[in-house]
């Protein structure tokens, strides 16, 4: 019982006592990768203590990865690297340029002694619950990117709740979490409604949309504005093998279907901007210069991931509604 010291009237709670001695005695050399700490009974009896007090102590030192417990036999030093402060869990739905936008903002921001493990579901329920199941326990603080997935609430109520914060899309079910996350409805119609006198001069608004992994308010918001403001409109699952008529304005969330769209256009011989229109979502450099610039409603992935490191960092509770901006190029 020697690493562990506990001083009353210090003004310092004991469970955090318990945490500094564990963390000094690695630090002196006096525990090593792999030796076992005291038992939990004997901590409470050696010091007068409540289970729940040395339990808290443990499982803080287990969430920072620095112990690990082997149900039956105790709790063991698994890293002698006591600097880190914050251990948290990073949960994608997959990897592209937008989601690498927010990774670096997020790194950048949340500052040094913090380690980051990322991971990703790529949209299958059964993977989004084992990578939480597994992770239960092991982490400070979970961030979770739940996009549309269904039923998956109740594997989210599993962990601890206040060590959870919601990234990119919220729902009713998780409104109990903090957030930082995308108004997709309002930022599609708000978007459309900034340029409403251009879309005049077009036949039709098509929104390509297949429902597998885009946010249902892109739906909701482009039908919502077509229909408030007479606009003739059509939503189709996909573009592939589809002729571009005169008049028609593309409303694309996938760049794949973006670089389809645009490949027709040239193939068939018609002016982007004039003969037809195409607005993006989600900004990128590239969309910049191609095809001599395309309009793209937007959030700002930079900015979302700042706040997200400042929620981790200020224990913000609040839920935040990321900004989203219209960058009108020559494609509308």
């Amino acid at each position: 019982m020697n690493i562990i010291s506990i001083q009353n009237n210090i003004g310092l709670p004991k469970y955090k006592q318990i945490i500094l001695s564990i963390e000094k005695a690695i630090e002196e050399g006096n525990l090593v990768k792999g030796d076992r700490l005291p038992s939990v009974n004997k901590v409470c009896l050696a010091f007068s203590l409540s289970r729940d007090t040395v339990l808290l102590a443990y499982d803080e030192l287990k969430k920072r990865g620095i112990i690990y417990a082997i149900p039956g036999k105790g709790y063991y030093v698994k890293s002698i690297e006591i600097t880190i402060t914050q251990k948290i869990f990073l949960l994608f739905d997959e990897l592209n340029i937008f989601k690498e936008d927010i990774y670096n903002s997020f790194l950048k921001n949340i500052g040094k002694n913090v380690q980051v493990d990322i991971f990703f579901h790529h949209f299958n329920v059964q993977v989004f619950k084992k990578l939480l199941h597994d992770s239960n326990g092991n982490y400070t603080k979970y961030i979770i990117m739940p996009t549309n997935l269904i039923d998956i609430a109740a594997a989210i109520k599993t962990l601890p709740v206040n060590d959870v914060i919601i990234l990119d899309q919220t729902n009713p079910d998780l409104k109990m979490y903090p957030a930082i996350y995308q108004n997709h409805k309002k930022d599609i119609f708000e978007g459309l409604f900034k340029v409403k006198s251009k879309l005049a001069k077009y036949k039709k608004l098509i929104l390509i949309f297949s429902g597998h992994r885009e946010p249902p308010g892109m739906k909701l918001g482009f039908e919502d504005f077509c229909r408030q403001y007479d606009f003739e409109y059509e939503v189709i699952s996909e573009f592939a093998n589809k002729s571009i008529r005169l008049g028609d304005l593309y409303v694309i969330p996938n760049d794949r279907d973006l670089l389809l769209v645009i490949e027709n256009g040239m193939n068939q011989n018609l002016r982007l901007g004039s003969d037809f229109g195409i607005i993006s979502y989600n900004e990128t450099s590239l969309k910049k210069i191609a095809a001599n610039g395309i309009t793209t409603i937007s959030t700002n992935f930079e900015l979302m991931g700042k706040i997200l490191a400042e929620m981790v960092l200020k224990g913000t509770k609040e839920q935040i509604e990321n900004k989203s901006a219209l960058i009108v190029r020559s494609s509308l």
